[in-house]
């Protein structure tokens, strides 16, 4: 399994950095692009990389934030996975700025072949899409900073993520983990019937160094989960806790990572 980080929020040492994230991912014989930031910047990275992505099998999107989908004009053609929650109007408590993704479903179907789903969905016997997370712990997902159109809380029900079967175990990628780490990683335990979980990488939406960011920490320790990289959304304080108890890495563009 390979991943090209092609958008993240930091910067490589040749590659450019937005608020957003775009991974390429190779596993069993397939190339998915897993999500696509707010621009085209994903595809200028990826050509500084050397990446090819003419040859995408299908695009995931992770949830409906502007930050993951808004590049995905740059990508028509494709087969689009995602949950059929990702369309709505949706905002930011404070500033009421709008975070939703620019394109309506209309507007998607008319570029990709749309798969929509809140079950899992499988791509192949190695990948599958997770579909609607449930919100199973009492720490995780318990508040949020968004709000819908007419001001109820979001709580960004559509958020989901990918699992790869390894021969070591299942690989999570989340986009920016809305629904908890520990959530996720059950609810692929469950659709997948594997226990081991090998790694997982991706924005985990932790801003402190809090219960929430302690108890996911325990979580990993305890399931000895090799590999640990947190990007994207997971701010310094959970990110200097991550690395006090595994060492990570700085996930920046530009990396390419084999599992």
């Amino acid at each position: 399994m390979k991943i090209s980080i092609l958008s993240e929020n930091c910067a490589g040492a040749f590659t450019m950095a937005e608020h957003g994230l775009s991974y390429l991912i190779q596993h069993n014989g397939r190339k998915l692009l897993f999500d696509t930031g707010q621009s085209d910047l994903f595809l200028r990275n990826a050509e500084k990389m050397k990446v090819d992505l003419s040859d995408v099998d299908k695009v995931i999107l992770s949830h409906g934030h502007f930050d993951h989908g808004n590049g995905l004009e740059y990508v028509k053609g494709n087969d689009l996975i995602c949950h059929p929650g990702c369309f709505v109007k949706r905002y930011r408590k404070g500033d009421r700025r709008e975070i939703g993704l620019k394109y309506t479903r209309q507007e998607l179907s008319g570029m990709f072949s749309l798969i929509t789903t809140e079950t899992h969905y499988s791509i192949d016997e190695k990948i599958l899409f997770l579909g609607e997370i449930p919100r199973q712990t009492d720490f995780e997902s318990a508040s949020t900073s968004f709000v819908f159109e007419n001001g109820e809380p979001d709580f960004v029900m559509d958020d989901s993520a990918a699992v790869f079967i390894l021969d070591e175990g299942l690989f999570i990628v989340t986009g920016c983990g809305h629904s908890g780490i520990v959530n996720t990683a059950e609810h692929a335990r469950k659709v997948t019937g594997i226990e081991r979980i090998y790694g997982i990488i991706g924005g985990l939406h932790l801003k402190e160094y809090d219960r929430q960011t302690i108890e996911t920490i325990r979580y990993l320790e305890k399931n000895k989960v090799k590999h640990v990289l947190p990007s994207h959304c997971t701010e310094l304080p959970a990110l200097a806790a991550f690395y006090d108890s595994f060492g990570i890495i700085h996930v920046k563009t530009g990396c390419v990572l084999d599992f």
